[in-house]
This record gives C-alpha cells, sequence and structure tokens, in this order.
C-alpha cells in the first residue's frame, strides 16, 4: 500500500550568501549607474517627495520633470507620459498620479519597454484593495508564506523595513489600500492598544498611496465595550460606533474604513438580531459617513438549510438593492461559491443597479495547490472581467498571499499573482500574457535569455490555471477537496458531523446515472440568477459551455458532448490526463531555462514543480478511480493508467493544522 507522509513544517529553501531569494519582488533594486536629473515640483505631498526620490535612485535615463497640473484631466491618480529624445514629461492631477507614473517609468525600463510615444492611464476603478487575512497572534488564514509581515507585539515603536517594501511594492502595481486583519475579525484590533499600532502603519504606507482599513467584529460593542447588545438599530450600539470611528479618525485621518464578514461561518451579524444586512451596514456606514469612510459588506453568506449553497448570496442580498447607504460597498466573491478553481461569474454582480458592488479575488491559492503548484491567475481573473457588464463594479479586492517567508509568497512564481492582481485593478483589460511579461522580465531578467526559452516560461505561466483546472475539477466540477484545509482530492470525503455543502458529494452528485450538480430549471433552478440570454445557454445542456457543463448539469456518463463528440466520461478522462501531461511540460520549460538563472531559483520551483506532478497524478487517478466506480467504464485508451489504488488514496490522511501547506521536501511516496 502506498501513503503519503505529510509533516507541517515551513518550506526552507538553504540559500548560499548572496543567492536569489526573492525578497526584492519585480521592484528596481540596484541603483542606477548614474543619477538622471528629476524636476520635480514643489509640494508638501509626500507622494510626490517618493516619486522622486524613485526616479532620482532608480532612473537611467533621460531627465524627467514632473508636473501637477490639476486642470489636466487626470483625476488624483492618472498620469500622462510624454517622452522625447531630450526628456520625458511626467503630468499628472495630484501627487498619488506622480507616484504611479514613475513606477511606470521604472516598471517599463526594468523590463526594457520605454514608451516611444505619448502614454495617458487612469484606473479603472477607485479602490483596489488587498485583504489580509492575518490574525492578531501572527497566523495567517488560508496563508502559505509563513506568519503574518505584522509585528503586533513591537509596533508602533519598532519598524520592520518590510512595511515600506511592502508599501512600495503595492505602489508600484497601483493598489491603494490594505485591511490588515482577518475577516474572521478579532475586537481587539479596534481597541486603543492596537489602533496606536495601526496608526503606525497608516504612516508609513501613506506617502505610498495606501489608506489603512480594518476588518470589524459586528459584535464588538459587546465584546469590547461591554455591551449587552449589537443590535444595529440600538441607539446606544450606534453611538459606540460613532465614537469608535472618531477616535480611530483622531489618529488615522484618512483611515479607509471598515471592511465587515457578518452572518457567515458563525460570525456575528445584524441577523442575530432580527435585523438585514442593510440595516447592519448601514449602522455602521452613518459612523463613518462624517469622516469620509466606507464599509466593505461580504455577501459571502450561506445557511445549512437551502438546497443549493450557490444560490444563497443572490437571494440573500437582491432584495436589499436600493437599501444600502451610498458609502456601503458589497463586497462579493468572484464566482457564487468560494473561491474554486474555476466557477462562473456570481449572479449578484449586475443584480443590484441601486447598490455600490466590488469584486472578491482570492490572490492566495487556497484551492490551488497552496505555495506547492504554479497557478497564474490572471487568465482566471479576466474570464471573471469578460462576463461582467462594465461599470458594474466600483472596487477591486484580493485575499492576500503574503507572509514572512524571504520571498513573500512562498512559491516564488506567487509573487506574480500578486502583481497581476494589482495590474489588473488597474487595468482589467491589459492581457495576461502582457502581465506576464513583464513580471518575467523584471523578476527573473527573461527577456535577456533565448527567445524560446523566454516563450517557454510564458507559456508555462499562462497555461498553468487551466492545467490546474484539468487536473483537478475539471467540466465545472467543484468543492472535491479535502476537509479543512483544501489541499489534496477526497471526492469520497465524509465527515461525522459535517454540514453537507462543506462536503464534496454534496457537489458533485455521483451516481450509476451521471455526474454533476443539477441548476438547470428542472432542478435548484440557479440558472435563474443569470440575465435571460446566459441562463437559456447554461440550461441547455447541448448549449453550456463545456468549462461550466457540471456546474449546472447532471450529465450522464455516456453524454456524447458537441464540444468533444465524445462521451462525458472520455472527455473528463481526457481533462484529467491533459492537466496531469501539462504539468510534466512545465518541467521541461522550466528545465530548460535552468542555464539562465540562479541556482537556487531553479532548485526551489524545479522542487516545487516535482511535488506539482506528483499531486497531478494524485488528483487524476483519485477522481477517475472514484468516479469509474459509478461510470462503470474504462479510461479511455490514451490515459495514463492509475499508478494507485483507490483504497491507497483513500487511506492517506493529511494533518495539516492552522491552514499551513505540507513542506514540498516530504510529498515523496512512502513505499
Amino acid at each position: 500500500m502506498i501513503r503519503y507522509i505529510y509533516v507541517i513544517v515551513s518550506v526552507c529553501v538553504a540559500l548560499c550568501a548572496g543567492a536569489y531569494d526573492g525578497a526584492g519582488l519585480w521592484l528596481p533594486g540596484a541603483p542606477a549607474a548614474f543619477s538622471a536629473q528629476i524636476d520635480g515640483p514643489k509640494s508638501k505631498d509626500a507622494s510626490v517627495g517618493v516619486a522622486c526620490d524613485e526616479l532620482r535612485r532608480y532612473w537611467s535615463g533621460v531627465p524627467v520633470k514632473l508636473v501637477i497640473k490639476r486642470d489636466a484631466g487626470l483625476g488624483d491618480e492618472g498620469f500622462r507620459i510624454e517622452p522625447s529624445d531630450r526628456r520625458i514629461v511626467l503630468t499628472a492631477g495630484g501627487g498619488r498620479g506622480l507616484l504611479y507614473g514613475a513606477y511606470y517609468l521604472l516598471r517599463k525600463q526594468k523590463a526594457g519597454t520605454l514608451p516611444d510615444s505619448t502614454v495617458t492611464e487612469h484606473p479603472r476603478y477607485r479602490m483596489r484593495v488587498l485583504n489580509h487575512w492575518d490574525n492578531l497572534d501572527g497566523t495567517v488564514e488560508r496563508g502559505y508564506a509563513g506568519k503574518s509581515i505584522w509585528n503586533w507585539d513591537e509596533l508602533p515603536d519598532v519598524e520592520s523595513p518590510r512595511y515600506r517594501e511592502y508599501a512600495r511594492a503595492n505602489a508600484s502595481v497601483g493598489i491603494n489600500g490594505t485591511v490588515l486583519n482577518n475577516v474572521n475579525a478579532s475586537s481587539k484590533i479596534l481597541s486603543d492598544d492596537y489602533l496606536v499600532k495601526v496608526a503606525r502603519l497608516a504612516d508609513i504606507f501613506r506617502p505610498y498611496g495606501i489608506k489603512v482599513y480594518l476588518s470589524a467584529n459586528f459584535a464588538a460593542p459587546m465584546q469590547l465595550g461591554g455591551m449587552a447588545t449589537a443590535d444595529p438599530l440600538n441607539p446606544d450600539v450606534a453611538e459606540w460606533w460613532k465614537k469608535k470611528a472618531a477616535d480611530i479618525y483622531r489618529l488615522i485621518p484618512d483611515f479607509g474604513g471598515f471592511l465587515v464578514k457578518a452572518n457567515s461561518e458563525g460570525q456575528p451579524g445584524p441577523c442575530d438580531f432580527g435585523r438585514t444586512h442593510a440595516d447592519g451596514a448601514n449602522m455602521l456606514a452613518s459612523a463613518l459617513a462624517p469622516h469620509g469612510g466606507v464599509v466593505m459588506w461580504r455577501a459571502f453568506v450561506y445557511s445549512p438549510s437551502d438546497p443549493d449553497r450557490a444560490k444563497q448570496a443572490y437571494a440573500e442580498f437582491k432584495p436589499l438593492d436600493g437599501k444600502f447607504a451610498p458609502n456601503v460597498i458589497v463586497q462579493i466573491k468572484n464566482g457564487p461559491v468560494d473561491f474554486q478553481p474555476r466557477e462562473p461569474y456570481s449572479p449578484l454582480f449586475g443584480a443590484m443597479p441601486s447598490s455600490r458592488q466590488m469584486v472578491e479575488f482570492q490572490v492566495t491559492q487556497e484551492y490551488l495547490g497552496h505555495s506547492n503548484h504554479i497557478a497564474f491567475l490572471a487568465p482566471m481573473w479576466k474570464e471573471f472581467f469578460s462576463y461582467v457588464k462594465p461599470g458594474s463594479i466600483d472596487a477591486v479586492a484580493g485575499v492576500a498571499n503574503i507572509g514572512d517567508s524571504s520571498n513573500w509568497t512562498g512559491h516564488p512564481f506567487a509573487q506574480a499573482n500578486w502583481y497581476a492582481f494589482g495590474r489588473l485593478a488597474w487595468d482589467p483589460d491589459e492581457e495576461s500574457s502582457v502581465i506576464a511579461g513583464e513580471w518575467l522580465d523584471m523578476t527573473l531578467n527573461a527577456a535577456s535569455m533565448p527567445a524560446e526559452v523566454r516563450t517557454g516560461l510564458m507559456d508555462m505561466m499562462l497555461d498553468s490555471h487551466e492545467a490546474v483546472v484539468d487536473y483537478m475539477m475539471p467540466m465545472g466540477l467543484h468543492h472535491l477537496f479535502a476537509f479543512g484545509h483544501h489541499y489534496g482530492p477526497e471526492p469520497w470525503c465524509e465527515v461525522a458531523g459535517a454540514r453537507p455543502d462543506w462536503l464534496p458529494k454534496y457537489y458533485h452528485k455521483a451516481d450509476s446515472l451521471g455526474l454533476g450538480f443539477d441548476r438547470t430549471l428542472g432542478g435548484s433552478r440557479a440558472v435563474e440568477q443569470y440575465v435571460d440570454s446566459l441562463s437559456a445557454m447554461l440550461n441547455d445542456v447541448d448549449s453550456c459551455p463545456e468549462k461550466f457543463l457540471l456546474w449546472f448539469h447532471h450529465v450522464p456518463w455516456d453524454k456524447v458532448l458537441p464540444s468533444s463528440d465524445d462521451t462525458m466520461w472520455n472527455t473528463l478522462c481526457h481533462h484529467y490526463e491533459g492537466g496531469f501531461k501539462a504539468v510534466k511540460t512545465f518541467q521541461r520549460q522550466w528545465d530548460a531555462a535552468a542555464p539562465y538563472m540562479d541556482g537556487a531559483l531553479y532548485a526551489d520551483v524545479r522542487r516545487r514543480l516535482m511535488a506539482q506532478a506528483r499531486d497531478a497524478r494524485w488528483w487524476k487517478d483519485a477522481c477517475l478511480l472514484y468516479f469509474q466506480q459509478y461510470s462503470k467504464m474504462l479510461l479511455p485508451a490514451d490515459v495514463t493508467a492509475p499508478e494507485h489504488t483507490l483504497e491507497s488514496m483513500m487511506d492517506i490522511n493529511l494533518d495539516i493544522t492552522n491552514y499551513e501547506s505540507p513542506s514540498v521536501e516530504l510529498l515523496d511516496a512512502v513505499r
């Protein structure tokens, strides 16, 4: 019998002195060989100072003149770059615009793609925010890169140099806000002792154009204030929050506001007191409004009573459209369930035209192989933006993948997702290939590699998300993960006392007839939540896109699909096989780049790709052998025969605590 031993330790790669450790991210590192002339405006705006300092330190081109022009039509954050042979004029409407323009120039310089004609840029969304799921004890929920970078015990007296580098990295890609703590929030973050610490971070981030936000526990008046209730319609509760807001703004004049997870997964909320989400959000919004703050109210809600979890956010929030205060933004996950490797977009987007909405992506790879798998997420996010009507979203949030590991994100290539999130939050029309190319050239100096090697690395990145979907949960399958930590496959998972919608069988519905969740008009009727034309397409098994087929349909095993002209079973098998073989291709593409990069970096990623290849085979074998019990059909001849037995894989016990990843070095099979 084959068994896997998983030891919960941080991935540590022994690096020789001076070797690549990823700490510099994609940022300019070594100062320019000579100091270029930088002519900046006289301004007390700290962001102007940062823009000038960055260019003076790292710019190696022609002189740059920075201009603030309030009537330039650029807003506070847009910029215009006018290059010539003798100088570059960078014009912006304010200090943050100059800052973003300066980083644009440095980014292009490092990637070797300086503009030769006028460039004008504006951010698509006003709020571009990272959500940290960091706890006050230093742990990070769904974090796979070590402990939190916030050293709460040392603040406000000791300032880690990483705080400024963190702000610099965010500003370089246009991120302008950060939520410091977990949505499963401790009320202690709102205590006087912690607010002083938060204020110190806000002071560090401010010159980089970054506002600080906090996740607020809705029961804070009870937990922190000693009150008997947190009822949002209770005047004393409302007054407590108004005083708390005033205290925060005395310390942090530009505080952004609150992020709230309420009445979800055991978190307190207004429904505990017979009130609505709008009642709770508006009470907090009233406390923040005099100071210019906002409430980001999460729509991630689900109860065990509804027969289809995917319908619940829509059912609970659409009736509240038009009832939220102007400074409330409903924060909605990109898909209707929970950050699965692929989901259709949440039908709640566009269904609340009288309410402000923002999308929540997950940058950390909770369901995508943690820090062991390459999964470049720009194509997934681009897929979301392709479905959502322009103008229906006001803001973008991403659950951060940042920790105290030397390279910030655990997997070296996971840095690219932080980078891509910022770039797409600024401009969702940017191409994934452009973003991948920029990151490769700035981080790995790929532009200096032979063209075929750089192309191989590009292909590896751009194909990686689809490969993960294929070897994990193709064709709309979802939530087949092991319980709790969401790392490996357990489509058979049974946990005594667990809610049905926490377990895979709730979603895959495998039986002798077929596979998939019936969300058609003859099933849960979830298709009704989408606009009419899309609803009709999704409702028809022959017109539903293959990538969402098993999300919306319970499909017979022998059904011949128009997309593949083959049975559903054979098509499913070929997806799993394709994902597994893709990772083998990634290994070859990475090996081809070995002569052109730091040895420690090469060895680190190579080990992770080996783990990913083993995991891809594990997923393929586990899912196909399990589903084969129901299909009673043979594997196609061109699908690699399983190297495991179903019994051996069902015997695997992933003992992962605190959401840590299993060590790459110990992901080997032990005979």
